[in-house]
């Protein structure tokens, strides 16, 4: 008899929780309309066909013979597809006077260590301010807030001034010094750091860790998605970079400064120029592609989803 009990009481049990399981389901059901996803699936498609379309007109472009190029209405796709807008930049390239190489070797330069060395430095900076208390520590962020607000054409005269009284003008550290102090990698880094368990750090402590070791095995290892996202975010601004009004040299010249003189010979190398487009984008687009689900994630753990 008492085992009879027990089964009855156990079937009850699983009758209980299937009952649960189906309110929960209907009520899913119920949030979940099919006219509203319907609606949301719509939104999302219009959304992604204007946000991809210039990336595949681009694309096409450079595919599309001189004739083509030129047409009113333009059109998307090209009629007649030819690979002779990269042979002639392909030409180009081997006639200048300053070997490719030279300014290929330039943009990696530039990119790697400004990349590296913010990526750091905003670690370090926010370390502190995530997980620690200290005077003007409230004022601190607050005025890195307020750095979000301006940009880079406001601090380029001042940049250029302090860059000038350390005598880096005309170097690559012109470049590469100003990328250090990106206040948007402080932000994110500062942000993702706040959600990492207080617990975890003083484990470390009652362990015999000191403050760089907690920093650099605990920290950032956890840290990883926000700043795979800055190296993103750096990689793209410094790989595109000129040089501007800091690098006068024709030897230190970037990759982007090289093949804009290219283009810029008017129409009769406007084929050419949508070649160019696209060489230059097929990097950045690679690397975000392999770590797009990083960038989210950092994104929804900062609040800036």
């Amino acid at each position: 008899m008492e085992k009879i009990a027990k089964l009855k009481k156990i079937v009850k049990n699983i009758y209980n929780n299937l009952l649960v399981r189906r309110r929960i389901k209907r009520k899913k059901r119920i949030n979940r309309s099919r006219s509203g996803n319907i609606v949301i699936f719509l939104f999302l498609l219009i959304f992604s066909v204007f946000s991809a379309y210039p990336l595949i007109f681009i694309i096409a472009n450079a595919f599309k013979p001189l004739h083509e190029l030129f047409i009113f209405p333009p059109k998307l796709f090209p009629s007649d597809p030819t690979f002779k807008n990269f042979s002639d930049l392909l030409n180009l390239i081997g006639s200048t006077w300053v070997p490719m190489s030279r300014y290929i070797f330039n943009t990696i330069f530039i990119t790697f260590v400004g990349t590296v060395g913010h990526v750091l430095i905003a670690s370090m900076c926010a370390y502190p301010l995530a997980k620690h208390r200290f005077m003007g520590k409230t004022l601190i962020f607050t005025l890195i807030i307020y750095s979000l607000m301006f940009s880079g054409a406001v601090t380029s005269t001042p940049v250029f001034m302090i860059m000038s009284w350390l005598g880096l003008i005309d170097t690559h550290f012109a470049v590469i010094i100003p990328a250090f102090a990106f206040p948007l990698g402080l932000y994110l880094m500062k942000q993702f750091m706040e959600t990492i368990p207080n617990s975890l750090l003083e484990a470390a402590k009652i362990d015999g860790a000191h403050e760089f070791k907690i920093f650099w095995n605990v920290v950032m290892p956890l840290s990883k998605p926000a700043w795979l996202t800055l190296v993103i975010l750096l990689f793209q601004s410094l790989w595109g970079t000129s040089g501007g009004g800091y690098i006068f040299s024709e030897q230190l010249k970037t990759l982007s400064y090289a093949l804009g003189q290219i283009v810029s010979g008017g129409i009769a190398r406007a084929g050419t120029a949508a070649a160019v487009s696209v060489v230059m984008l097929i990097v950045p687009i690679t690397i975000f592609i392999i770590s797009q689900s990083k960038i989210i994630d950092t994104m929804s753990h900062s609040g800036m989803k």
